[in-house]
């Protein structure tokens, strides 16, 4: 790749666009067609991926341009209908990179499989026999996915817990074993999935108990990815507010977010509005990244701020996040989606561990975007411009009437549909 600073590139037409991507990183005729189709995801496609298919929804595919993480350039695929999200990431982006870029980093690829077991005579020594076989049933569940162990991968270890041993307890006693898979490149369901279900009648005939549920955990709290960043405060000078008044701000936000749970929700949703959207647009399960950064947020016994702002001796601010990240880049819809293979394309990852260190510097850049605006002009100022081309649409507008009546939307700082529809009376006359 060349270079993920494009100036300008949100002034190009659609087709500009393509053609600018293309120079960047060179795609075929044909990822271009798919790109151009109106049908990128064939329904004979569709009508494989899921059930009872009666049609496709795109979205917009958007680029978060002027990404530098760890030295490398991305240019970085978005799917997301929300005004704002691409153009918030891509300005905060070209802000951590004057200011050196993102460092991000990730722990071994490792997910859990879970077997729950109820019914055991005596549970500390149901636990106990588990634990004594730990090495023989590590084996026999390689045995019945073999080939995640050629490819490095398979069961690197097992633990087993007692849930609701207390008798204030209103459940029922169980023993739950988990199992830890290096899943490789691939998110991992199926692997794990096999895996834990081929142990449950050696698990039965060892606690003497009876298994019900064996499946993943979207918990993946072996499997984390972090993000950080360093700003000195002259980067962050806003209009009439110093550096040091931003800073101090995002500073304040993130206290508030870190202290407050009703605003922690917003907080962290903006958050996902950045990762969401790569994570949607390379194939992955947005749902179970979601369920499980939400879950690590509350993991200190409350429900707190996923990233951490602070000021460091030198006056810079210093932004983190650090998130479970149970994405793949093999297998599922990564295989058979035309825009997946695309996005996988565009990105030019090598790993999934690399693919989760992309995401999550998206969403910390997702996040100083939204707080940076919160402490300055607010957020409605960038959202509401960008909102207001939706509403000259949603009021009838076309081509370039779309520009003229979201600039006078802008203008008269009224932007509502009813308003764009006396303004589309009024140039269609």
């Amino acid at each position: 790749m060349k270079s993920s600073r494009i100036p300008g590139f949100y002034k190009k037409t659609v087709e500009e666009r393509r053609e600018l991507l293309n120079e960047t990183i060179g795609l075929t005729e044909d990822d271009l067609a798919v790109l151009s189709s109106r049908q990128a995801l064939p329904i004979e496609t569709a009508d494989k991926m899921i059930e009872n298919v009666v049609g496709t929804f795109p979205l917009p595919l958007g680029l978060g341009l002027n990404f530098l993480i760890n030295g490398k350039e991305y240019i970085i695929p978005m799917a997301v209908e929300e005004p704002s999200v691409v153009a918030s990431a891509s300005h905060i982006a070209k802000l951590v990179r004057d200011a050196g870029g993102f460092t991000t980093e990730a722990t071994e690829r490792v997910m859990i499989g879970q077997i729950q077991v109820v019914g055991c005579a005596d549970y500390d020594v149901a636990k106990q026999a588990v634990l004594e076989m730990k090495n023989e049933l590590m084996e026999a569940a390689n045995q019945a996915y073999p080939s995640i162990v050629q490819r490095g991968g398979g069961a690197k270890d097992l633990d087993v817990r007692i849930l609701n041993d207390s008798p204030e307890s209103n459940y029922g006693k169980m023993l739950v074993v988990h199992l830890y898979i290096n899943t490789c490149d691939a998110m991992g369901a199926n692997i794990i999935n096999t895996m834990v279900e081929s142990l449950a009648p050696t698990i039965e005939e060892i606690t003497s108990g009876k298994v019900y549920l064996r499946i993943l955990s979207n918990y993946a709290d072996r499997c984390v990815a972090r993000a950080k960043c360093v700003i000195p405060p002259e980067l962050l000078v806003t209009g009439e507010y110093s550096g040091e008044a931003v800073r101090d701000g995002v500073v304040h936000a993130f206290e508030f977010a870190d202290s407050d749970p009703y605003r922690a929700v917003t907080h962290n949703k903006g958050i996902m509005n950045g990762i969401d959207p790569v994570v949607i647009a390379t194939g992955n399960d947005w749902r179970a990244v979601e369920a499980g950064a939400h879950a690590y947020a509350s993991r200190y016994g409350s429900y707190r701020s996923m990233t951490k702002w602070s000021v460091d001796k030198e006056g810079n601010l210093v932004g983190e996040l650090e998130l479970p990240m149970s994405i793949g880049t093999v297998g599922g819809a990564i295989r058979v989606h035309p825009i997946s293979q695309i996005a996988h394309k565009i990105l030019a990852i090598e790993s999934a561990s690399e693919l989760a260190q992309v995401i999550v510097a998206v969403g910390l850049a997702q996040n100083l975007g939204a707080l940076k605006a919160l402490v300055t002009d607010g957020i409605q100022k960038g959202h509401m411009a960008l909102h207001s081309r939706s509403v000259a649409i949603a009021a009838g507008a076309t081509g370039e009437m779309i520009d003229i009546i979201a600039e006078k939307l802008i203008s008269e700082k009224e932007i509502r549909v009813g308003k764009a529809k006396e303004l589309v009376e009024q140039y269609t006359k």
